[in-house]
């Protein structure tokens, strides 16, 4: 089934549900291969006047190579059926094996910015900041004990969604 663009004015779905409990996919290209990881940890909204995603990824994740090196990337919504699929693409490094054939999931593309075919919902993504989080700006002394054992903290992208598809 193809995908049809959405105003996203009429984007409804719950964040708290599709990213939280469904999960995403951050996918990217760099030198002309394609990476990805799953994500449960984000969000959407505005900022600067412009409708945003606010993603965060671990600086050891291969992935975070990929959308350093893209101006765009895309978020990929595939649903709770895919749940297995998705915890595996979590779990894998994609410097170690071919994770998106493994999983089964196939690429498509808008125009050079890679995401899954499979997915019933995807995000088109621009960069505009990223910043690493720092132990200074916690407020919550416990969330960063928590998350945060090794001092591996996430950098922050906030991206402009400059497109939205669905099926």
């Amino acid at each position: 089934m193809p995908f049809k663009e959405l105003d996203l004015s009429f984007f409804s779905e719950n964040v708290f549900k599709i990213i939280g409990s469904d999960w995403m996919l951050i996918t990217a290209e760099k030198n002309g291969r394609v990476n990805t990881m799953t994500a449960s940890w984000g969000g959407l909204g505005v900022m600067w006047n412009k409708n945003v995603a606010f993603t965060v990824i671990r600086p050891q994740r291969y992935t975070k190579e990929f959308v350093d090196g893209a101006e765009k990337f895309s978020l990929s919504f595939l649903g709770a059926s895919f749940k297995k699929e998705l915890a595996y693409l979590g779990r894998v490094s994609g410097r170690d094996v071919n994770k998106i054939a493994e999983a089964g999931l196939t690429v498509g593309r808008d125009g050079f910015v890679p995401y899954f075919r499979e997915a019933d919902k995807v995000l088109i993504c621009r960069k505009m900041y990223v910043q690493e989080m720092e132990s200074g700006c916690f407020l919550d002394k416990d969330a960063e004990k928590t998350w945060y054992p090794d001092k591996d903290y996430h950098y922050l992208y906030i991206s402009e969604i400059i497109k939205a598809m669905i099926k």
